[in-house]
């Protein structure tokens, strides 16, 4: 049995290559002449090229872009082998990953079953995963690169809002919401990715690890969010362990704080949504799960948009005052392991389903960075579910240093210096 995006309900032996569907535009670059491969997620103007935004009909009425987006001038300086244009959701606006009219790529978490990617950044992830590029760029605005990492097994970092231009990318809420991030195979290589996106990154990052040697000394703030799988909470907890942090458990007011902020930060983002796109929802060649998050977006922003943001600065406080007593937050990224692939690729369910798992949009709605880090797992013939570690605005390379304490524990090898 196989659906119209090359994936199957049912085991079988017939499943699609792991990367198909994860371009859009594709220029492959040889791995053994040494250049790092980078993909770049295609809400992001590149010189010369279409910006598509996973959208059939950009891709056909919209001119290439005049000159590359900001984000990727430290990329062209250096010479870096960008190697495609990555699919996503249309507008990068749904957390699937599905996209009917480019194709959905492929987990390659699931032994048995075609799984979600996540959304918005599949292409950026699955590209990654598949070992097509090194290191790609993706935009996260309520979870759009924390959630496909954790989809696809593979490294995600979101970066504190308004560090790095959003100049040249396709908008979902840039105001409030929208940032620019790495994809890497590991902690090493998104390193590599933030340091293309931020001069000087590299020195940030060797000051953090020569600042916090050792796990030890680094004090985890262990946030539990009610309805998550036992399993992956347990997962979450061993990583911890075998890291060696010193973990202090966070109360209740925290908890359902953080639950007030993930209500206001997905009336933010669903009002975003309606202001960035509503000119195309009756347009030809918009798919109808977008055309459904457009209209959501419509249905919230009378009222729920300003009274979302009302309480934002409240949610910051609160988060303030537990980094005042911990250096991050650790919870899982998303609650249940990814959702197998619906036989209607139309229904939007699915996108509900997903922005009920995912625990990421609070973050975006504070404006500070997090990382989304592989462990294992061993459950319904998944492998791995995904750890998220959240700091203080700007602190992308001490979360960097815990998640390579994190990697080497749960891969077991040796630290480096």
């Amino acid at each position: 049995m196989f659906l119209s995006a090359g994936c199957s309900l049912l085991p079988t032996l017939h499943r699609e290559p792991l990367g198909k569907y994860a371009f859009i535009d594709y220029w492959p670059e040889n791995a053994s002449e040494g250049r790092l491969r980078l993909a770049v997620k295609d809400n992001i103007d590149m010189k010369g090229v279409v910006t598509t935004a996973g959208s059939e009909y950009l891709a056909k009425h919209a001119p290439p872009a005049k000159r590359d987006a900001p984000c990727l001038a430290i990329a062209r300086q250096r010479g870096v082998a960008i190697v495609g244009k990555t699919n996503l959701s249309e507008f990068a606006c749904t957390p699937s990953g599905i996209n009917e009219y480019f194709g959905t790529p492929r987990s390659p978490l699931s032994r048995f079953h075609d799984v979600i990617p996540g959304g918005s950044s599949c292409g950026s992830a699955v590209s990654v995963a598949a070992d097509l590029a090194d290191v790609s760029f993706g935009t996260d605005s309520a979870g759009s690169i924390r959630v496909p990492a954790a989809c696809c097994g593979v490294v995600g970092l979101k970066t504190t809002h308004g560090d790095i231009s959003l100049k040249g990318i396709f908008p979902v809420e840039i105001e409030h919401l929208d940032t620019v991030g790495p994809i890497g195979k590991d902690i090493e290589h998104t390193v590599l990715g933030m340091d293309l996106l931020e001069s000087g990154f590299s020195g940030r990052y060797a000051a953090a690890k020569a600042a916090k040697p050792a796990a030890k000394l680094i004090r985890v703030g262990r946030l539990r969010i009610a309805g998550t799988d036992s399993a992956i909470d347990r997962s979450i907890d061993r990583a911890l362990a075998k890291a060696g942090f010193t973990v202090v458990p966070l109360d209740d007011n925290f908890a359902a704080a953080w639950e007030q902020a993930t209500k206001d930060g997905n009336a933010v983002a669903a009002a975003g949504v309606w202001l960035s796109d509503k000119k195309y929802s009756s347009l030809p060649g918009i798919a109808l799960r977008t055309k459904s998050a457009i209209l959501a977006g419509q249905l919230v922003y009378p009222k729920g948009y300003a009274e979302a943001l009302s309480r934002q600065k409240h949610w910051q406080r609160a988060l303030g005052e537990v980094f005042k007593k911990v250096d991050m937050i650790a919870l899982p990224t998303l609650k249940s392991t990814p959702p197998i692939l619906p036989p209607d690729l139309k229904v939007g369910l699915t996108e509900l389903r997903m922005l009920g798992l995912q625990n990421t949009v609070a973050v975006n709605f504070a404006g500070n960075p997090a990382l989304a880090v592989p462990v294992p797992l061993h459950h319904g013939g998944v492998r791995k579910t995904s750890l998220q570690l959240i700091g203080p605005s700007k602190n992308e390379a001490e979360l960097l240093n815990a998640g390579r304490f994190v990697e080497e524990a749960v891969q077991k090898k040796k630290p480096k210096s």
